[in-house]
């Protein structure tokens, strides 16, 4: 499936009428642990509002996954909220998203992080089959939340 990594900031999601509608449908296709379907409009201008944006996937027209992201002091790009539609999912676009993201992260000279201690298990094997590992502790963008083992580099083996 030929997808391409598309950024939805502030500015996109005022601009564009289906970034809106898709944007919010990847996350009311969400398990409801992960974004509660009221909390769902709250959460992505919580977001955006914040200066942070989604990276999502983009094919046909649509956007068919998304990851939340907030960046550190240190340029690092924080992911959150790792999210596909639900009549896309087991058809790669988590693992495109996810090596895009990488990609792009690279061209930027940026590092990937992650909150393993809040990431759902499919979540993790997914990290796990595409060869990431928890590489350095690192802390969280915002000053309040503490320095702990359960914040990590994603560090993909193999991969520069």
């Amino acid at each position: 499936m030929p997808v391409t990594l598309e950024r939805v900031d502030q500015a996109c999601w005022e601009n564009d009428e289906q970034v809106r509608l898709d944007l919010i449908r990847i996350y009311e296709d969400a398990p409801k642990e992960r974004v509660p379907a009221q909390a769902v409009l709250p959460f992505i201008e919580q977001h955006l509002k914040a200066k942070h944006f989604f990276a999502c996937v983009h094919f046909n027209d649509r956007l068919l996954g998304a990851a939340a992201i907030q960046e550190g002091q240190d340029r690092a790009w924080w992911l959150s909220e790792l999210c596909v539609r639900k009549t896309t999912r087991r058809r790669g676009v988590g693992s495109r998203l996810m090596a895009l993201l990488g990609e792009q992260a690279k061209q930027e000279e940026r590092k990937l992080r992650i909150d393993i201690s809040s990431l759902p298990l499919a979540d993790q094997v997914l990290l796990s089959k595409l060869g990431y590992r928890p590489g350095t502790r690192a802390e969280r963008p915002t000053p309040d939340q503490p320095l702990t083992s359960n914040f990590v580099e994603l560090d993909p083996q193999g991969k520069g």
